[in-house]
């Protein structure tokens, strides 16, 4: 009877006698990427220690070391921003740091969103200074999101804001606060159509109706089939023709002398 011998198998040894195995090559250690020398350089050059005190929660937030403040002008420090940071951090453990861009704080968003809705309703029941609160605090909100989040989100919710803030100055009778607002509407979203009409409206409050037309225009050029736009267009037509209708009456009324 034969014996059927079993073959050995891709990578076994074929006899069972030990023998020393060569030495397995070390794993290479990459060595760590040197900082760049002008970075480097800049960053040297800017650089001021900072006397600070940490606490909080986590102890992950900074402080002037005398007064124990976030924001301090006796000490020439403000901590607000990276406090800001460091609270988007603690409370998201998992979160990669930095974030992507598409990462949003839908927390801060909704609460963007709550104060300006109670704000449109207040200005709705002609509660005009109580919208304005409500405003103020919504830009404020707006204003936190962090530096990686997508700045067309910031540019969308504050433009938002700050467009019915303008509005709500301009029937308190502030028109230059009106006409602020309405710029830095445009300043951040200047195609939309609503900061030029914001603009213009502060304008002709103003008396300056050639500069309102001006706002009005230009606004058109962005978005040229905007009835809210040509309709006031056509209003701020009337209105420079009858002023220029008045002042010429009163320049052709003969002086009599006494």
């Amino acid at each position: 009877m034969s014996q059927q011998v079993q073959q050995p198998s891709a990578g076994q040894h074929s006899h069972a006698h030990p023998h020393p195995h060569p030495p397995q090559p070390a794993q290479q250690v990459m060595p760590a990427p040197q900082p760049d020398p002008n970075m480097q350089a800049r960053i040297d050059a800017d650089f001021k220690p900072v006397d600070l005190a940490v606490g909080g929660p986590s102890t992950a937030f900074a402080f002037c070391n005398t007064h124990k403040l976030e924001k301090c002008k006796q000490c020439n420090v403000d901590f607000t921003a990276l406090n800001r940071v460091s609270k988007i951090l603690v409370t998201n453990p998992t979160l990669r740091c930095p974030p992507p861009p598409t990462v949003v704080q839908q927390k801060l968003s909704q609460a963007v969103a709550n104060m300006k809705d109670e704000g449109n309703n207040l200005y709705k029941l002609k509660k005009t200074r109580e919208a304005l609160s409500k405003y103020n605090m919504a830009a404020s909100i707006a204003v936190q999101r962090p530096a990686w989040e997508s700045a067309a989100i910031l540019r969308e919710e504050l433009s938002t804001v700050v467009s019915n803030r303008s509005a709500a100055l301009l029937d308190l009778g502030d028109y230059l606060g009106a006409l602020v607002d309405a710029e830095t509407v445009i300043s951040v979203r200047r195609q939309w159509p609503k900061g030029h009409f914001r603009k213009a409206k502060a304008l002709v409050a103003l008396g300056r109706i050639e500069e309102a037309i001006d706002a009005i225009s230009l606004g058109l050029q962005f978005e040229p089939n905007n009835t809210e736009l040509s309709g006031y267009m056509l209003e701020l037509d009337k209105q420079l023709t009858s002023r220029n209708q008045q002042n010429t009456e009163e320049k052709s009324v003969p002086v009599t002398s006494s």
